[in-house]
């Protein structure tokens, strides 16, 4: 059997005393979170829920996410993970896109959460972790996890480039469970004696697999920070005896702002350190290993590549700036507009080939073909290169997404938000510089004949209605976008002002 569930009931028969998960004070062994997931396949069952059913998950990160995650795969149905940030209007859309009966919602998001759910009628649990024990505490646990084949999909992960709303990337069990499988022993050689922070939110492909998979299949303990902040991460790795921490380039950078001499004895016990999510600047790696005196491995990949595609691994030569080399049983490749590999050294687009490519876009078989070869090379729309040691390096985005802070900002889903204020004709959204998120969120608005709006109230429009770190912070006024001779927004062209709305 190759379900992900299949991992956690083996891990709860080996070990099942060891500490599984832990937020502060709250913590389950390994025989605990096997019978809560167990409990929750039940309230699935009983809820109507049937293998290859979709269920939301969105919650923050606390040992009541990964409970009801592993409880979906239990039940053999499909995780659909949900930032906890979102508005209802993205919610009704993710349930709605991926026709997911049931979601779990966390209390301190419940309006949104529940808006969403009843447009969609869908079934909605609001639950935090102790909300969540109460609901399956009278549960009867189901045996044993429902049986899935490595093909079958296990997560619609919602992502996008820069035309139309976020699609729906199906992974498999095989491609996630090979994955984490990879990352456990190959890439971060993670063991039982092991405590992995889990500070990456965990509805994100690099928390899921890296973290909370990769720790159920070790037999790890994994310690979750709800939100991420610096001082507490720093505390949380003393308390725990933390020995791999994973972050996001921005992380990286906020520890640093905290490092002093008792960070540096702090953090004796880390072991390595990972990045992932964006290309980490050369300065803060640099920094971070002499503040922290541990070594950060930086590697790639992407929602639709489960997410591990390339890795500086620790047996090897480490090059800073590098993405590293491919990981085991995947191929990368550069390759010119027409899908001609080019010449070593020389910039195209990457290719990645192997048990990590997704199935494809959930109901878009053209978005699908359009992405993954006949030969199955998944396009990824990073430009990049390859040296003569085999070792890949980014050097640019073909897509105009936004990653600020971590998370990944899609322009057109917030342009189209821009376009239903009335007196906006044109909207284009592009990422601004910025010294700790890496990119703010900015947009440049054209008005309508004889419209008036302050920039302000454009910006606060648009925050009503996307998560918190979509919104544009920077909004200026222009009298027209900058367009090439076909008429297209050249977003290159658009001159960003040195004083405008930031508020």
């Amino acid at each position: 059997m190759t379900s992900l569930s299949a991992n956690l009931f083996a891990s709860a028969e080996r070990h099942p005393n060891r500490i599984a998960l832990r937020c502060d004070d709250l913590q389950f062994t390994f025989a605990e979170f096997d019978a809560a997931a167990a409990r929750v396949a039940t309230l699935l069952e009983q809820a109507g829920i049937e293998p290859g059913d979709r269920v939301g998950v969105m919650l923050p990160n606390t040992p009541a996410f990964a409970i009801a995650f592993y409880g979906i795969m239990y039940r053999g149905a499909v995780a659909v993970p949900m930032n906890p940030l979102l508005k209802a209007r993205e919610v009704t859309y993710y349930l709605s896109n991926s026709g997911a009966k049931a979601l779990f919602g966390s209390p301190g998001f419940a309006d949104e959460a529940s808006a969403g759910a009843d447009e969609t009628g869908s079934q909605c649990w609001i639950v935090d972790d102790a909300g969540l024990m109460d609901v399956i505490a009278d549960l009867p646990a189901q045996e044993s996890p429902v049986e899935r084949g490595a093909d079958d999909v296990a997560v619609i992960l919602h992502t996008s480039g820069t035309t139309g709303k976020p699609k729906g990337a199906m992974l498999t069990h095989g491609n996630l469970g090979r994955n984490a499988d990879v990352s456990v022993r190959t890439l971060v050689e993670t063991g039982q004696d092991d405590v992995v922070m889990g500070c990456l939110p965990l509805f994100h492909v690099f928390g899921l697999t890296c973290g909370l998979n990769g720790a159920v299949l070790s037999g790890a303990t994994l310690t979750l920070i709800p939100r991420f902040d610096p001082r507490k991460a720093l505390e949380v790795i003393v308390r725990d005896a933390v020995t791999v921490f994973q972050g996001v380039p921005t992380m990286y950078s906020a520890l640093l702002g905290v490092a002093d001499e008792a960070a540096a004895e702090a953090t004796r016990t880390l072991r390595v350190c990972v990045s992932g999510g964006a290309a980490m600047p050369v300065q803060v790696l640099t920094d971070f290993e002499k503040a922290f005196g541990c070594t950060v491995l930086e590697g790639y990949g992407l929602s639709e590549s489960s997410p591990a595609a390339a890795f500086n691994h620790p047996n090897r030569e480490r090059k800073v700036g590098s993405i590293g080399t491919p990981i085991e049983g995947v191929q990368m490749r550069v390759v010119d507009v027409n899908g001609a590999e080019v010449p070593q050294g020389n910039t195209g687009e990457i290719q990645i080939r192997g048990h990590n490519v997704m199935k494809g876009y959930w109901n878009l078989p053209d978005a699908t073909k359009a992405t993954i070869t006949p030969d199955g090379w998944l396009a990824t729309g990073d430009v990049g290169r390859v040296d003569e040691d085999g070792y890949f390096y980014i050097v640019d985005r073909t897509k105009d997404m936004i990653i600020r802070g971590g998370y990944n900002v899609y322009p057109r889903e917030i342009e189209e938000v821009l376009y239903e204020h009335p007196a906006v004709a044109e909207a284009a959204v592009i990422g601004v510089p910025h010294d700790s998120l890496g990119e703010e969120v900015g947009a440049a608005v054209a008005l309508k004949d004889g419209a008036e709006v302050h920039p302000d109230e454009l910006r606060d429009f648009v925050k009503e209605r996307v998560a918190a770190y979509k919104y544009p912070r920077r909004v200026w006024l222009v009298d027209a976008l900058p367009k090439g001779p076909t008429g297209k927004v050249q977003k290159r062209d658009i001159t960003v002002p040195t004083t405008e709305s930031t508020r």
